[in-house]
């Protein structure tokens, strides 16, 4: 299995080297909420409305941006890294770690994420379900 992210930098990397980096887990399509007063992000349980909860994918990815128009576009930036959580492979590789084992592109493993728990899998609730005025009642963790 070619490791292209140990030989390239993220900036270096193909479209589909790029977005074969993702894991899979959704935790970036959860809603989160940010403090004002100190710039801390915490994650809420909530899923995007466009987050399928039980596969972890999203039901309009190429079209999500239009779609969602808060929707953010990754791309190689601090304060964009910094929001996504701690495990993610673009998070990593931007702060110069390795990928962890359980990253499909290390096991070959998809499913893996999720049987690690790392994943949002059966923690996310669907968007519609939430009173969003209510948002802060769901958080889950702070995020740095």
């Amino acid at each position: 299995m070619e490791q292209f992210w140990k030989d390239k930098s993220l900036k270096q990397l193909t479209f589909d080297q790029w977005e074969s980096l993702c894991d899979g887990c959704a935790l970036c399509c959860l809603h989160k909420l940010e403090d004002e007063d100190t710039g801390e992000i915490y994650y809420t349980q909530v899923g995007c409305q466009l987050l399928d909860i039980d596969t972890c994918a999203c039901k309009n990815y190429s079209n999500r941006t239009a779609q969602i128009p808060s929707c953010l576009q990754l791309t190689i930036d601090k304060t964009m890294m910094n929001m996504l959580p701690k495990t993610c492979a673009y998070r990593l590789l931007f702060e110069g770690k390795e990928l962890p084992d359980w990253h499909h592109l290390v096991c070959g493993d998809k499913n893996r994420v999720h049987e690690e728990k790392i994943s949002c899998r059966g923690k996310a609730i669907d968007e519609d379900m939430v009173d969003m005025d209510e948002i802060e009642d769901y958080v889950i963790y702070l995020l740095n």
